[in-house]
């Protein structure tokens, strides 16, 4: 069973799973991020960018984003070379050298999984890898119906993942048809996973992914079968669980020796 903290908002999220991250690179300056894109991360990082301001040093730190839109340029703001470089590299004062995104452009792509496999096994592994939940239950963009053993390949974008997304873009028509995302078989291989999700559309998808069956139709429910798994959510979000008071009963009782989320 994952580990699951009931927060009052985003931001209390945001910091618990900075403390993390600073306690991660604390341990070991050069450790290996996996990083999420879109809204949901987006208070984890500016709560490391207000660490950073007043003396925190990641600059060691190293990453890999789990995703990537295929066919757009790298320079195109949403494409996840430019979010991450937005979002995370800059207000982190990260090198961006050492922060990896899959390449999405089209010559190459029948190899490119295979390329971002390798470059993250030769890093190490993933250290910890934030990951964010869709409203079908997707992590990543591994679309219901990916194997829990896929690894970082070409995937088809359902409508619904074109919908979600299409508010960052002017029109739906803008939302690429394709990406390249890390497998659900690249998350598990993560040391550690930290789930998050705010807000009551993300109900469903998240109890069903902490504590329905494990199936390839809620993707996300490949972290049941991980040893050190958090999902951190509001109380919307945690709305439809049904072990909601033992989850906090847990969290209330967390063991002294057991630091919060690492």
């Amino acid at each position: 069973m994952a580990e699951v903290i009931v927060v009052a908002n985003r931001e209390v999220a945001g910091a618990l799973v900075a403390e993390a991250v600073e306690r991660l690179a604390g341990e070991r300056a050069d450790a290996v991020l996996g990083l999420a894109t879109g809204s949901t991360p987006l208070p984890v990082y500016r709560a490391l960018a207000e660490r950073v301001a007043a003396g925190l040093d990641l600059s060691k730190l190293r990453g890999f984003a789990l995703d990537e839109y295929v066919g757009i340029a790298a320079g195109h703001p949403q494409s996840y070379h430019s979010v991450i470089d937005r979002e995370v590299v800059r207000p982190l004062h990260l090198d961006a050298r050492r922060i990896h995104v899959p390449d999405g452009r089209s010559l190459g792509i029948e190899t490119a999984g295979a390329r971002y496999e390798d470059a993250i096994l030769a890093a190490g592994g993933v250290d910890l890898q934030i990951l964010g939940i869709g409203t079908d239950g997707h992590i990543g963009f591994n679309e219901p119906g990916s194997s829990f053993a896929s690894l970082t390949r070409v995937k088809t974008l359902t409508e619904q993942t074109r919908r979600d997304n299409a508010r960052f873009f002017d029109s739906i028509d803008d939302v690429p048809l394709h990406s390249i995302t890390q497998g659900l078989g690249t998350i598990l291989r993560a040391k550690r996973l930290v789930l998050l999700a705010f807000g009551r559309q993300k109900a469903s998808a998240v109890a069903a992914a902490v504590e329905g069956p494990l199936s390839a139709g809620t993707p996300a429910s490949a972290i049941q079968l991980h040893p050190r798994a958090t999902v951190v959510v509001d109380e919307e979000a945690a709305s439809q669980l049904t072990q909601l008071d033992y989850y906090r009963h847990a969290f209330a009782h967390k063991p002294t020796w057991d630091p919060v989320i690492l």
